[in-house]
Formats: C-alpha cells, structure tokens, sequence
C-alpha cells in the first residue's frame, strides 16, 4: 500500500520536487525516449500527488481544477517507477487523484490526455475515450473523461 500525499507547489520541499522531476524525467524522456519540455510552467498551479513506498517516491500525477489545464479538472503525468509497476500503484496513484479531485475541487467530472496504450487500465478507473486519437510529443494519445 502507498503513502499517499497531497501538495501545493510551495509545500513541496527542494527533495521532494527533485525526487518528483527525476521520476517523470527517467519514465517520460529515457523510458519512453521522448525528447519534450516535461517542465512546463505549470506545475506552480497543480496539486501533486506523491505515492511512497518504503519512503521512496514510486509514483505520481498532478492534478488541476476546471478552467487551469481543461475544461474539466484534469490528471496528468501519471507516473509509476518501472521495478513497482507490478504492486497496482498506478491504480492506487490515480484513485488518490480522484479523490484528490472530488475533496479539493468539489468535482467528479474529470479529462485527462492517456497514452492510447493505456485505454484498458483508464477504462478500470472509469474513464471513458472520447473524439479521435492525436500525437502529443510523438506519441499516440486519446482524450479521456470520466463523470
């Protein structure tokens, strides 16, 4: 089971931040070999929510309220360490964002921009694909909603 925690930008102390963007950093750029801006201005405007396990960060999203990312409230850079993806965190992650959601921004509707590889895993959470696929960063994604 995780240690789930919930923090504004400023909460975050420097090893936390750190810990957070060399996790997205070694999945999204080395993992997935995907040259983009991962530091993008807007992590200022998140909540981030940090998944521990035995005091290591091993996961993580961000999440923002209606109006801030989409439309909706959104989740994004959904983020589980490569050697703990086989302990469920990643379901564990994103249900603590949609709790996130519902206690801090008084929602349920929520968007998010899911790699198309992962459609089965967002169905699980409820999340359903809406419109056609499109590349972001060179990588096929599909928008996704949940109400």
């Amino acid at each position: 089971m995780l240690d789930i925690q919930t923090k504004t930008f400023n909460q975050l102390n420097t090893t936390e931040l750190y810990d957070l963007l060399q996790l997205r950093s070694e999945v999204f750029v080395v993992e997935q070999d995907c040259v983009y801006q991962d530091i993008d201005g807007k992590d200022n405007k998140a909540l981030h929510i940090l998944g521990y396990n035995d005091d290591k960060l091993v996961s993580y999203t961000r999440i923002f309220k209606a109006g801030d990312y989409f439309e909706e409230a959104s989740i994004g850079r959904v983020v589980v360490k490569v050697n703990q993806r086989q302990y469920g965190f990643g379901y564990d992650i994103m249900k603590a964002s949609i709790e996130a959601i519902n206690r801090h921004y008084k929602t349920s509707e929520i968007r998010i921009s899911a790699q198309t590889y992962l459609i089965k895993f967002y169905n699980n959470l409820g999340f359903k694909a809406v419109g056609e696929e499109y590349l972001e960063d060179g990588i096929p994604h599909i928008a996704m909603t949940k109400k």
